[in-house]
């Protein structure tokens, strides 16, 4: 009941006033959002993440305190990760990050879909560049939960020359992640994509795993991930996860925003026709959980699922189809902080219950 009243409450007082700040323009929100969460970092980080009986796991050799973390693009730069723990998130991603910093897209970059549940984005990879988050992070020092550290490839460099971009971040980052996960699977930078074909994709994780390897020395290497898209079909997916057990990757994270527009309302659709950007939110709910079920289904590796968790029976569909930890974005947009509780609470009891 407690869980259903803080929902409640930040959709009929919160929200509507959230949705109207600075002319209702989104990313003016989330910079603001962040710049107070940041403000606070400090008042809030004693706060221990949300851990009731039930709730911890160890997943990839890494113990979360609980199974739902933050997704990777609510804080690119790390300026608030100090606060997310407090908010009842069990791990957070960071990111993506690029090797070069890099502005991103155009603005306005960002739309809310409301009678969907959905988010339209091209943000392009707006970042500050992996040296900085480095310098950011050490100031930061230890966190209460897990970091996981998302990379992704620099606009300005050549496809043929991601896999040094992609070094070049793991190197400045490795010491202060406790997983990365790397981006191929982002529709918002050119190109971005072809690296989940099977060639470019195995040379790429080849050479990040040989890299963790080395700057682990004489310590088992730190988890890397594979954020894959939502787009792909059974047998691309299939090629996909062939490259990852090949290669020795630690786990998949399923899934990045959709191309798609399907299952959006009309009056969204029509709002957002022939703009570009990836959907999340509601409309990319069933294909995530299919993903995450056919992940499951072909190999063994551990599953982070992503995608359409707005209420916490969408984080029980998730484990169900597999996923051994679940992260939210777009959810807490729509439904607040209580949603992170509600959904622990929910994995929880279900573990408890043996479900």
């Amino acid at each position: 009941m407690i869980e259903k009243v803080m929902l409640g409450g930040y959709g009929s007082l919160v929200r509507p006033l959230l949705f109207r700040y600075g002319g209702g323009d989104p990313e003016t929100v989330h910079e603001t959002t962040l710049w107070w969460l940041g403000r606070l970092g400090k008042v809030l980080r004693p706060i221990a993440p949300y851990s009731p009986s039930g709730a911890a796991r160890t997943v990839f050799g890494i113990r979360f305190p609980n199974p739902v973390g933050l997704a990777a693009g609510m804080d690119k730069d790390g300026v608030a990760l100090p606060a997310f723990g407090a908010l009842g998130f069990g791990f957070v991603e960071v990111g993506t990050v690029t090797w070069h910093p890099q502005p991103g897209s155009e603005r306005p970059r960002l739309v809310r879909l409301p009678a969907s549940g959905a988010i339209l984005n091209r943000m392009g990879f707006n970042n500050a560049g992996a040296s900085a988050l480095a310098d950011r992070l050490a100031a930061v020092g230890p966190l209460a939960t897990p970091l996981g550290i998302s990379l992704g490839k620099s606009k300005i460099t050549p496809i043929g020359e991601a896999v040094t971009d992609y070094l070049a971040s793991l190197r400045v980052l490795y010491r202060y992640g406790d997983y990365f996960a790397v981006n191929v699977s982002s529709p918002n930078t050119p190109g971005l994509r072809t690296l989940q074909d099977a060639d470019r994709l195995a040379e790429l994780l080849a050479a990040l795993l040989a890299e963790a390897r080395s700057l682990a020395g004489a310590a088992a290497p730190k988890p890397v991930l594979v954020k894959v898209a939502p787009d792909l079909s059974d047998h691309a997916l299939g090629q996909v996860l062939e490259v990852c057990v090949a290669t020795g990757v630690s786990g998949v994270i399923a899934t990045n925003t959709t191309l798609s527009r399907d299952g959006l309302a009309a009056r969204d659709a029509t709002a957002v026709a022939g703009q570009a950007g990836g959907l999340s939110g509601r409309p990319l709910a069933a294909r995530a959980v299919e993903v995450v079920r056919f992940i499951t289904r072909n190999c063994d590796l551990p599953v982070v699922g992503v995608g359409g968790i707005l209420t916490p029976a969408d984080a029980d569909r998730m484990a169900d189809a597999g996923a051994s930890l679940v992260q939210l974005y777009s959810g807490l947009i729509y439904q607040g902080p209580g949603l992170v509780r509600a959904c622990v609470a929910r994995l929880s009891q279900a573990r408890e219950k043996g479900l």
